[in-house]
């Protein structure tokens, strides 16, 4: 498993040899570091949320590259491509349990709070994939229960990264949970960014096939938006939707370029795009508005706002 794992996490190639891919963009672990600053304590306290969180992340990856099909990520074949599904579901079951053991492990007389913070976002985050999978075969999903779905499945294990950093240094709760709604707003965020770079981003950059979500016929913001959207571009886009819902895995993979591209331009024309843009620009606002709701060094705020800036303008 330790082999799986380093290939997960980019230090070595499919075939065992050290490698220097890349990992993901870190903003996990940055915020419990933060965390813990905004607290008034050393990051290095902080160090233990960081890595669990970090961990429960790639867990995450594992199994839901598998569930979707993912055959990419970042510019290189998944794990379960490379080592089969088994050992895929396997590693990403090991790094969850590693990260409770670190984390009670941590020496904090506050470890057993910041590990039940990790058990809710966790389960939160599992009951997020569980809607995530279950929208893509229903032919209408409103926005509200999109946004439900994202909060839990991207805003969930952020708020806590935010937060779970301050909860071992011992910060009182109005700090961890402004914190939290700091996170759980930025993840909203983040994860509108996310549905837009799924149908509009450079697979260069972002290490997936175009039109990722379109081909597996994701209900994200964007699509969601412009089906509830009046006017012809919405009426054939929901035509074209529903006639989708009913085709089988094989039939849809066999669609060319084209296709998804037509449906592209058609969510685009209908406004979900701009809508998208907009919604992430407003979850972006709440967030840092919570930053200014209680006391901390000015030095964390501002780094954290900068978090949030890198978040809503990222092109992976």
């Amino acid at each position: 498993m330790n082999t799986v794992a380093a290939y997960h996490f980019g230090w070595i190639d499919a075939e065992g040899r050290p490698s220097d891919s890349g990992s993901g963009k870190a903003i996990r672990p940055a915020l419990a570091l933060l965390s813990a600053e905004a607290a008034g304590v050393q990051a290095e306290v902080g160090v233990p949320g960081a890595v669990a969180v970090e961990l429960v992340h790639n867990f995450s990856l594992l199994h839901d590259d598998l569930m979707d099909g993912d055959e990419q990520r970042r510019h290189r074949d998944t794990v379960w491509k490379v080592h089969g599904p088994a050992q895929a579901i396997l590693v990403g079951d090991a790094l969850f349990a590693l990260a409770n053991e670190l984390l009670l492990g941590a020496g904090s007389r506050r470890a057993g709070d910041a590990a039940r913070r990790l058990a809710v976002a966790s389960r939160r985050l599992v009951d997020g994939q569980a809607q995530d999978i279950a929208f893509e075969h229903r032919e209408r999903v409103g926005v509200d229960e999109c946004l439900e779905m994202e909060g839990n499945k991207t805003g969930a294990l952020l708020a806590c990264a935010a937060s779970i950093g301050a909860v071992l240094g011992d910060a009182d709760d109005a700090l961890a949970d402004a914190l939290e709604t700091y996170g759980q707003h930025l993840g909203l965020a983040f994860q509108a960014v996310d549905d837009l770079l799924g149908i509009w981003g450079d697979p260069r950059s972002t290490g997936k096939l175009a039109w990722s979500d379109l081909r597996q016929r994701k209900k994200s913001l964007p699509v969601v938006a412009a089906l509830g959207a009046e006017g012809s571009a919405a009426e054939r886009l929901t035509a074209l939707m529903t006639a989708d819902t009913k085709k089988s895995q094989q039939e849809f993979e066999e669609f060319d370029e084209a296709e998804f591209a037509v449906r592209a331009a058609l969510i685009e024309e209908a406004g979900g795009r701009s809508w998208t843009e907009a919604e992430a620009r407003r979850q972006y606002d709440v967030a840092v508005a919570a930053l200014g709701r209680v006391p901390m060094p000015t030095e964390v705020r501002e780094r954290l706002t900068a978090l949030a800036d890198f978040v809503v303008i990222r092109q992976r």
